[in-house]
């Protein structure tokens, strides 16, 4: 039974990690098990059956959640893009209290102050967060990789990246993929990959491995290197590190707007869009939220 609910618990984790804005350490807390899986983690050397049997059915859900969904994810993204972005502002929007509430237990540990340090930590990330989708290609929403060792070395060090996000509560693995202008890509070259499977496209298969492995292989690295650096960081620079996550999060609206095409005048919403929009972000705010508290 265990085995069985911590599948599911790993599906809804999955789920969770492919949708920009949702964080997927978020759903692992809510769910109860996010000691386990960062313990897991951490111990997977010094105790690796234990680990492995504990990671197991929680890895095997989350691929089942991310196959899953990403037909989904794909589909509401290029037919109903600005209603999707609306969906996933409020989504990210609605963390907020909770990180907030999180900020504040930390200035009473010590500092009551955010200071100048907190400060630079938040204009920084904030600035990043900006200025990254600016640098990327226009095409960026329907972007594809071609097989080159500079594509996959990218892609590596991008799983890094996103996983070391993905399992940090509050922050969205999928949203800094978004911000890093591969969001879409890795999600084409996922779904192309299982539309070759289900062909049996050997050509297909084969490219779709040679992107997959290593950004799969960078994923797994980036989850094991930030369950060792995660606890440093909130136990030495706990306030510098929440306000990096809040310059990161507020800035990231405009991030999913510019990289989705959102706003561009060709796909400018009409007024029963926006207000579609409007109720989504309010409804998917209120959700974010209740599930954090």
């Amino acid at each position: 039974m265990t085995f069985f609910m911590d599948t599911i618990k790993g599906m809804l984790i999955g789920i969770a990690n492919i949708i920009p804005g949702v964080s997927g350490g978020t759903m692992a807390v809510s769910l109860g098990i996010y000691d386990k899986l960062i313990g897991s983690v951490s111990g997977l050397l010094k105790h690796p059956k234990k680990s492995i049997t504990a990671l197991l059915p929680i890895v095997l859900g989350c691929g089942i959640g991310i196959v899953a969904f990403t037909y989904a994810i794909e589909y509401l993204l290029s037919r109903h893009t600005f209603v999707t972005c609306m969906a996933f502002v409020g989504l990210i929007l609605g963390g907020i209290p909770v990180l907030y509430g999180s900020l504040k237990k930390e200035l009473a540990k010590g500092p009551s102050k955010i200071g100048l340090s907190g400060i630079v930590a938040f204009a920084i990330l904030f600035a990043v967060a900006v200025f990254l989708p600016m640098m990327n290609a226009e095409d960026e929403v329907l972007k594809t990789f071609a097989v080159t060792p500079g594509t996959m070395i990218s892609l590596f060090f991008v799983g890094v990246i996103a996983s070391a996000t993905m399992v940090v509560p509050g922050v969205s693995g999928s949203l800094v993929m978004m911000i890093l202008g591969y969001y879409y890509g890795v999600i084409n070259t996922i779904k192309s990959f299982l539309d070759a499977l289900k062909a049996l496209d050997a050509s297909g298969l084969a490219h779709g491995f040679a992107l997959l492995m290593p950004f799969g292989a960078g994923v797994l690295l980036g989850i094991f290197l930030i369950a060792k650096l995660i606890t440093f960081l909130f136990e030495k620079f706990g306030i510098q590190t929440y306000c990096a996550i809040f310059g990161l999060i507020l800035a990231s609206p405009f991030a999913i707007f510019y990289n989705t095409g959102a706003l561009s005048q060709s796909s400018f919403p009409g007024a029963g869009q926006i207000l579609l929009g409007l109720g989504l972000a309010a409804a998917c705010g209120l959700v974010t939220w209740k599930m954090g508290e």
